[in-house]
């Protein structure tokens, strides 16, 4: 698996610094990917947040989200898939700094 980041050329919404794509290379995904992930500047200013995929839904008229990649068993693999997105970022955000 890879992990492309695409970055946010619009700057809109405001603090949204790129999207992040999962491309499956082998195995019963190869040739896959999955989209919805989005990094983003906290708004403390301290660093970075990664979401996740989510469909919003509506109950008694209240926007709610419903997460679409959820852990099996082991609450802390979403932690090392948002570790691997912010890596990818910081790779892809120094490669740029160099390009320009």
């Amino acid at each position: 698996m890879t992990v492309k980041i695409v970055r946010n050329e619009k700057g809109q919404p405001k603090g949204k610094l790129a999207d992040a794509e999962l491309h499956f290379t082998e195995g019963i995904l190869d040739g896959l990917k999955l989209i919805g992930f989005s990094v983003w500047e906290r708004r403390s200013g301290n660093g970075r947040n990664v979401t996740f995929p989510a469909r919003q839904f509506s109950v008694n008229g209240e926007r709610r989200s419903f997460a679409l990649l959820r852990p099996v068993a082991d609450t802390t693999s979403q932690d090392r898939l948002r570790d691997l997105i912010l890596e990818a970022y910081a790779e892809y955000e120094a490669a740029t700094a160099v390009t320009a």
